[in-house]
């Protein structure tokens, strides 16, 4: 998953006493599955010896870590080494010694005389434990972070945990200055470290598995206190309703601008679109002027994996509507809840359960499918919670694809996902898939031979080295794009995502971020310098102009008819704006990425009577925007209003909540 490099090793917190004789043990849990572990031992001089790996379908970080404290707590000395989340190699330094400090790590190198905690770039994920250590000593509970930044902490709640015939009592503590939102740690009595993560990736000391759950919920709770105070500053539905008048409205099914034009919003819904002049503006209505402004409907994203940050980022940005393609059930569902009621801020919300097999490549999820009975439980299950969709991830047997997608259908569900190891792109399409997430797969396709594992990380590096030599004008790829027409196959290509696997460069910043990096939280900021595959010696050009054809692919597909949408896999609201870029950059129109992005996504969930075009009797979620966004997508990135279900956004608020410069 994207957003994993990006945070590093702020995703999982360890800790260890001073004075450990022997290595303690944690479990790297992944969907409450054991995917790696931590071990964690002291030498006698003191310093700590760290090794730590997990696995994710073949991804996942490796490290050997040596690390020395300082008298206060903060890092004196670090050198960490192996492989990242991607399998790049990397090396990093960092020494605090005769006032200065000195650090590199092969996307940074620097040098000064602030004191501070070191957050690494690379290194293991017991740092953040011991920042929390840090900061529990320090004056005020604060620490400045190195190279830049600042963190504090709080402590959370109390909680008796109990299992294996073991009792223990457990504090809770948040750390902000991470990321966008509080880092959770669960500390021993005694201050070692005993949990911390999220139901998509925990870790927990090694015994303590079955009380994840539970840890999990009670997270959960505290985060939706704290997001639930921010929904209530920041959404506001005007009494007596709101007016935007002089607006440039965006006729996005026909592609066009109509000008001076007045917007009536009226509770949840549109009551009246028309000319300024024609159009009366109801008494004490709250009075928006629009001038020079282009007035959209709210923006969609069909590729996301809400996380608690999600919902702020999105709307904020001007995402009102979201598909998440694969998250925990019961989480899922209360988050649909909760943005529909406004209890929480967050888009309208889809929902598509993963599926996979059984095997040391499943995909994170507890949905696990290895024969038709299985499938039909999870199929209803999923139908009955008011899932509309069904993706099918790289482990499921080929064999049973038909079967799924036919018990699917019966219940009215679409069906998707990436194409089974074993399986072509065009086979999955003949099996009854409705949709193929993620272009690499559409060019593996023709790489089965080469590539027989698609679980791999060989399905993204391969693609990397052979998609440039692929002839997308041969007889072979236009067959295939003429069956995509011809089932009507819906495509949803996430190119952000390959942008930044296959183009971005260590020490660089990312060019699927670069528009927004320097308004990011400074530790989420760093992450998008490290890089995207390791790209062998020699190969840099080509990597680059296999994006370039993945880009070709998307234009191909649209222009003979194949259905797009536009998700992102990616961070939030701001990857939906860079994916929108890439779109046009690969020579669609923008009038049409526009559509792809509202009315065609409205269309493709069965939801376009009640969102995806500015009118009169649809729901109010509107954006409005500094430019013209069917001249140029990049107007998208301006936006100065957004209004979701009938209430006004206050932007700022959540911002400034996320550590995001306006």
């Amino acid at each position: 998953m994207p957003g994993m490099r990006m945070l590093g090793a702020l995703v999982v917190l360890l800790a260890l006493p001073a004075a450990a004789a022997e290595p303690v043990k944690y479990v790297v849990a992944m969907s409450g599955k054991a995917a790696g572990a931590e071990t964690i031992a002291v030498r006698a001089d003191g310093t700590r010896v760290y090794d730590y790996e997990y696995s994710d379908r073949g991804r996942g970080p490796k490290m050997h870590s040596e690390i020395r404290l300082a008298a206060d707590g903060t890092i004196a000395s670090l050198e960490c080494s192996g492989n990242d989340y991607l399998k790049a190699p990397v090396h990093e330094t960092f020494a605090a010694a005769g006032g200065r400090a000195r650090w590199s790590n092969g996307v940074e190198r620097g040098d000064t005389t602030a004191r501070g905690f070191y957050v690494s770039f690379y290194g293991v994920p017991d740092e953040t434990g011991l920042l929390a250590a840090a900061l529990l000593r320090a004056p005020g509970h604060a620490l400045p972070l190195l190279p830049s930044g600042r963190a504090t902490i709080e402590e959370q709640a109390r909680r008796e945990v109990t299992a294996n015939g073991q009792k223990r009592t457990i504090v809770e503590y948040a750390i902000t200055g991470l990321g966008f939102s509080p880092a959770v740690v669960w500390l021993d009595s005694d201050g070692t470290l005993f949990a911390t993560g999220s139901s998509w990736l925990m870790t927990i000391r090694d015994g303590w598995l079955p009380v994840a759950q539970e840890l999990i919920a009670a997270d959960t709770a505290a985060a939706h206190a704290r997001l639930g105070a921010l929904a209530r500053r920041a959404m506001r539905r005007p009494a007596h309703g709101v007016a935007f008048v002089h607006a440039a409205v965006a006729d996005v099914e026909a592609g066009r601008l109509v000008p001076d034009q007045t917007v009536i919003v009226d509770g949840e819904r549109i009551i009246a679109v028309g000319p300024d002049d024609k159009t009366a503006v109801p008494p004490f209505a709250e009075i928006i002027d629009a001038t020079g402004h282009t007035l959209v409907p709210g923006l969609c994203d069909m590729h996301t994996h809400m996380d608690d940050d999600s919902g702020p980022l999105d709307v904020a940005l001007g995402v009102t509507c979201a598909r998440d393609l694969g998250n925990d059930v019961e989480e899922s569902v209360a988050r649909r809840k909760a943005y529909d009621e406004g209890t929480l801020v967050g888009p309208r919300l889809t929902l598509a359960g993963l599926v996979d097999g059984r095997g040391p490549f499943a995909g994170p999820t507890k949905l696990l499918v290895d024969d038709e009975a299985e499938g039909q439980a999870v199929i209803h299950r999923l139908a009955g919670l008011g899932y509309v969709q069904l993706k099918i991830y790289s482990s499921v047997k080929p064999s049973l694809v038909p079967a799924l997608a036919k018990m699917a259908h019966a219940l009215g569900m679409r069906v998707s996902g990436h194409v089974p190891s074993g399986m072509t792109a065009a086979d999955a399409v003949r099996a009854g898939f409705d949709e193929l997430q993620h272009a690499n797969f559409l060019f593996l396709n023709f790489l089965a031979a080469e590539v027989p594992d698609t679980r791999t990380p060989a399905r993204f590096t391969a693609v990397a080295d052979k998609a440039a030599g692929l002839d997308l004008s041969s007889g072979k790829v236009r067959a295939f794009v003429k069956l995509l027409a011809t089932h009507k196959t819906v495509v949803d290509p996430t190119l952000n995502v390959f942008e930044d696997m296959f183009e971005a460069r260590r020490g660089m910043p990312s060019p699927t971020f670069a528009a927004a990096i320097d308004r990011l939280p400074a530790q989420v900021r760093r992450g998008f310098y490290g890089g995207g595959l390791a790209v062998p010696e020699g190969k840099d050009a080509r990597y680059r102009a296999s994006f370039a054809a993945l880009q070709h692919m998307v234009r191909m597909l649209w222009e003979a008819g194949v259905p797009l949408v536009a998700g992102t896999d990616s961070l939030p609201g701001f990857g939906l704006e860079r994916e929108l870029e890439l779109w046009q950059e690969a020579g669609i129109p923008p009038a049409d990425v526009l559509r792809a992005a509202t009315l065609g996504a409205a269309r493709v969930l069965k939801k376009d009577r009640d969102v995806g075009t500015v009118a009169a009797g649809k729901l109010a979620d509107l954006v409005l925007v500094d430019g013209d966004p069917l001249a140029d997508v990049s107007a998208l990135r301006r936006v100065r209003v957004v209004v979701k279900d009938g209430a006004l956004i206050d932007r700022a608020a959540l911002l400034d909540a996320l550590g995001i410069l306006q």
